[in-house]
């Protein structure tokens, strides 16, 4: 416990064992171990990672004055306040904040059933513990205690709590492995899958023992045979075993469905050499030395992982047929693989092909997985630094930079939040309604301002009320009432509804006032607003409010025009040489080919302008009706009536004809839309001689029905209609 120490550490750390024995002596946890054996363990285990004398004095007085979770204490030490007096703040620090985590501890073992099952939330439970951990250490004293729990449980054959080993694996030992600290992390599997499926654990056991003296001697062979082969061909390499551990076999069995026999890399080999060139000349070597397995060859040098991890993966057989994995890989690759920020943890957990390039995260995961690399170099540091110098490192506290917080509901729900979250934006993430409702909080159980910002570990519990809705005040950022952008925007429409409520309430009483006033009272207002170009009468009633529609449209639709006596070919004959006046122009502009001069008027339907190919349909008490060749109106009427069809033409341009066409418009609504649209045809010289508009889901839909001449002016319209901002549709109807 005190190997690597200076003499005036070793001083304080057996100060601090005198200290604290009497203090825990008699007391013992849930599972019978003596607090003062946990805590030596916990210590031993900390020396044996090299870690300095804060972190193993804090491991010794963990206890004090605090309740313990990881096994279950019943009882509680004293003098808490004295720690930090005999033994100074940065000890305090660390034995404070291991409370802290064994708090957190103790409410996941209890939250209530199903409440940590999802990936999801062991993920962000995971999150939590690093966050609270402020300084790196902490979370270094909680997996030795856990450790030492297991170790423990394993060395008096006491049976140990399903839910104490199902929490190990599910949160320890991923945190261990995402700080690199593999020894720690494969016993601890190891440990608790020996708990959980106790007889599974013995059949491996089993299985590798029967091998376990043939398995050593062909990896130590093989090792020197292929140090010594490629230092015969000028390659600096560095050849080492890998055996595996029983729960990481147990994985592989399970994940790919393989039998025991069938395992390639239960024997299994690294080769670290310097440079790229030489992955690919000791690979040469290996499948000249040995017979490799068909289809067991993967080159993640040329093509990287999508978490960037590179190396050379290769499987082959003996000469008696024994299949084993070599890795191949360069330093600067081996350093990524264990302590980059896309390192192996990431497709360890998830699976093959489950990592993310940074590019590709959201922003929050980024900075997370920046951290873990840091702190996984930060351990890699402390074995090296302690290796050369036989001194320990980590002697100052080493702190970590958040951007995100992580807090429990009532039932140990662990909920991530943005840094300054308050608890308005801990009831929004929650649900909408519950943030809406939110009238008061508590936080560790105290009332607190709904503007309190949160903090990583603490419980919030929202006090809501029966009915109502937030207030205005919580979108003013001076108050300090919302910091994430999510609950702001749940907020805002709330009151966009609100407003669209009351909009939609004030145009339907324009509406029934208008037809109030046509004495159209019993009309149907849903056929109505479809008649009017809108989907539903919400929409009818939101354009009248915003005056975004004209209600006298409602008196044209109400109130048709009487329909016209039938005329005779005579009557035709002499309407045609009536002189035009000039807003007709363009009805008169037509020519009924081998008929000379008749009545004509342009169909409403299709609206047609020169130079539109046209055909003439013989109307009853209207004249001939002018259509464009490809109206479907006018093709209706030909496939029922053919004996009516006439041919036509345009007749010569006539200075100042003009002819109606409808332009069909969309865009994205917004302010002053309307006036831009208008200023187009107004500097286009265009007379515009109707318009109809709608919105629905913030899309404008706009139908103008404008004069031109032919069908430059048209096209001339479509371009700089286009060109207005907003605007993703201009086209003719």
């Amino acid at each position: 416990m005190i190997s690597g120490l200076r003499p005036a550490d070793e001083s304080l750390l057996q100060r601090a064992l005198d200290w604290v024995a009497p203090l825990l002596s008699g007391q013992v946890t849930g599972g019978g171990e003596t607090l003062l054996a946990h805590a030596l363990g916990s210590a031993q285990i900390l020396a044996a990672m090299q870690a300095d004398a804060a972190t193993r004095i804090a491991a010794l007085l963990m206890f004090i004055d605090e309740p313990i979770e990881a096994s279950g204490v019943k009882a509680r030490a004293s003098n808490t306040n004295a720690v930090a007096d005999r033994f100074g703040p940065e000890v305090a620090q660390l034995v404070q904040g291991t409370q802290a985590l064994s708090r957190l501890g103790s409410l996941a073992s209890g939250a209530s059933a199903g409440a940590l099952d999802s990936t999801d939330q062991k993920e962000m439970l995971r999150k939590m513990l690093l966050a609270m951990a402020a300084d790196l250490r902490i979370v270094l004293i909680r997996l030795a205690s856990r450790l030492q729990t297991l170790r423990w449980l394993a060395a008096e054959k006491r049976p140990c709590d399903p839910m104490l080993a199902r929490e190990t694996l599910d949160l320890y030992t991923p945190l261990a492995n995402r700080l690199g600290i593999w020894q720690i992390k494969w016993e601890m599997e190891d440990l608790a899958f020996r708990f959980i499926d106790p007889q599974r654990y013995k059949d491996i056991a089993k299985l590798l023992e029967e091998k376990r003296i043939e398995r050593e001697e062909f990896i130590a062979q093989t090792i020197e045979q292929l140090a010594q082969g490629l230092a015969a061909r000028g390659i600096v390499c560095e050849v080492s075993g890998r055996p595996k551990h029983i729960y990481s076999i147990h994985n592989k069995m399970r994940n790919k469905q393989l039998a025991f026999s069938e395992l390639y890399d239960v024997r299994a080999l690294r080769v670290i050499v310097q440079d790229e060139r030489e992955c690919y000349a000791a690979l040469g070597f290996v499948h000249e030395q040995w017979e490799p397995v068909s289809d067991e060859f993967d080159d993640y040098i040329s093509r990287p992982k999508p978490n960037g991890y590179k190396s050379l993966h290769t499987v082959v057989a003996d000469t008696v047929g024994r299949p084993f994995e070599v890795q191949i890989r360069t330093r600067a690759m081996h350093e990524f693989a264990e302590f980059g920020m896309a390192a192996h943890w990431r497709y360890k957990e998830a699976g093959a092909g489950a990592g993310q390039s940074a590019t590709g995260q959201p922003p929050a995961v980024a900075e997370y997985d920046r951290q873990l690399a840091w702190m996984r170099q930060l351990l890699a540091w402390n074995t090296e630094a302690g290796d050369r110098s036989g001194e320990p490192q980590l002697s100052q506290p080493r702190r970590v930079t958040q951007d995100r917080i992580y807090v429990l509901s009532p039932q140990a729900r662990v909920i991530e939040l943005p840094i300054g979250a308050t608890p308005v934006d801990f009831a929004y993430h929650l649900h909408s309604d519950v943030g809406h409702r939110c009238r008061g909080a508590r936080v560790d159980g105290q009332m607190v301002p709904l503007s309190t910002q949160l903090q990583t570990g603490q419980t919030v519990d929202i006090v809501t009320t029966k009915s109502g809705g937030p207030s205005r005040d919580w979108l003013n950022p001076q108050l300090g009432f919302l910091a994430s952008p999510r609950a702001r925007a749940k907020v805002r429409a709330w009151f966009n509804a609100i407003e669209l409520a009351q909009r939609t309430t004030q145009g339907q009483a324009l509406v029934e006032k208008e037809l109030q006033r046509l004495g159209k009272t019993a009309i149907n207002l849903e056929q109505l607003a479809q008649q009017l170009g809108f989907a539903r009468a919400d929409d009818l009633y939101v354009a009248a409010a915003k005056e975004e529609f004209s209600l006298r449209q409602i008196d044209a639709v109400l109130q048709p025009s009487a329909p016209e006596p039938e005329l005779s070919a005579a009557d035709l004959m002499a309407q045609a040489v009536r002189p035009e006046r000039q807003g007709d122009a363009g009805r008169g502009n037509v020519l009924v080919v081998g008929v000379g001069s008749l009545l004509t008027q342009l169909a409403r339907c299709c609206r047609p302008a020169p130079p539109d190919s046209i055909h003439g349909f013989v109307t009853r008490g209207r004249g001939v009706s002018i259509h464009r060749a490809s109206c479907s109106t006018f093709a209706d009427l030909s496939r029922h009536q053919p004996e009516r069809v006439i041919e036509v033409a345009w007749s010569a341009a006539t200075p100042g004809a003009l002819y109606p066409v409808e332009v069909i418009i969309q865009a994205q609504d917004r302010p002053g839309l309307l006036r831009d649209l208008s200023e187009v045809f107004a500097r286009l010289r265009l007379n515009v001689i109707a318009v109809n508009t709608q919105t629905k889901a913030s899309i404008a839909y706009m139908a103008f029905t404008a004069e031109i001449r032919d069908g430059t002016d048209l096209q001339y319209a479509l371009g700089a209609l286009s060109e207005v901002s907003g605007v993703f549709l201009a086209r003719r109807r």
